[in-house]
């Protein structure tokens, strides 16, 4: 990048240090880890070899809660039969189509891999056993354009451990700012190709650093996550959620 500026120093009218792309991880301390998770069932008092049924209950009731809201709110839900098509073009497509400024753009899912629990049978102990371990499953993708991050969209799995991405994007985000702080800007894609007051759009970016993120991210949720707390032992998803950064790039 030094090496860049320095290229090219005729022509850079200022620097920008900050996010761009981030996903964060919001995981459920007892559902993390197959010991927390064998505690949660117990808890429950789901048996072992009544394990399939159950998830498969609660996973149905987040599907049609989480359908619900789309439908409530007016907004399409697509299921896309291939993982790899690229959702952030689909969501855009749609906001643009039905001029969507603020608020869900739409639902989209898809089945994916994941981390997740299965029930084997251990022959030579002659019991069943809960066992961690990568699998598929449905996930559904809430795309936003929301008031504060603008342009994001949050990820929910929906078997077991029941994982929640947020993935926004810094430089969304600071259009936003920019936009309350009545600096101007000119924007190409997911670029800033000019600035007004490069050092004050600078100090923005620098407030995100600042941001009390359990609050926001757990405002979100309340909104969107719903669906994870209409069944007993989830409740406290909120309170007792851990948030991560999590690694590699954003789906």
């Amino acid at each position: 990048m030094n090496h860049f500026i320095q290229r090219h120093a005729v022509s850079v009218s200022g620097v920008l240090n900050g996010f761009d792309r981030l996903r964060l991880r919001g995981t459920k301390r007892l559902l993390a880890h197959v010991g927390g998770m064998f505690n949660f069932l117990w808890q429950q008092n789901v048996l072992l070899k009544d394990f399939k049924a159950y998830v498969l209950e609660v996973t149905e009731r987040i599907r049609r809660t989480t359908e619900q809201l789309a439908d409530a709110a007016g907004r399409p839900r697509l299921y896309l039969a291939s993982s790899s098509t690229k959702k952030e073009d689909v969501a855009r497509q749609i906001a643009e189509r039905d001029g969507i400024r603020e608020g869900l753009i739409c639902v989209l899912s898809s089945v994916e891999p994941c981390r997740s629990y299965e029930i084997h049978r251990n022959r030579q102990m002659r019991e069943l056993e809960l066992q961690g371990g990568w699998r598929k499953c449905l996930h559904y993708y809430h795309y936003l354009m929301h008031p504060l991050l603008g342009f994001m969209h949050v990820r929910l799995q929906t078997w077991f451990p029941l994982m929640v991405h947020v993935c926004l994007n810094g430089r969304e985000w600071l259009a936003r700012q920019m936009d309350a702080a009545g600096i101007g800007y000119v924007r190409r894609d997911n670029c800033f190709v000019q600035i007004e007051e490069v050092a004050a759009a600078q100090d923005l970016m620098d407030r995100q650093l600042r941001t009390d993120w359990p609050k926001l991210l757990d405002g979100l949720l309340r909104q969107l996550t719903r669906p994870m707390r209409t069944f007993s032992g989830t409740r406290r998803w909120i309170t007792t959620g851990r948030w991560t950064r999590a690694s590699g790039p954003p789906t």
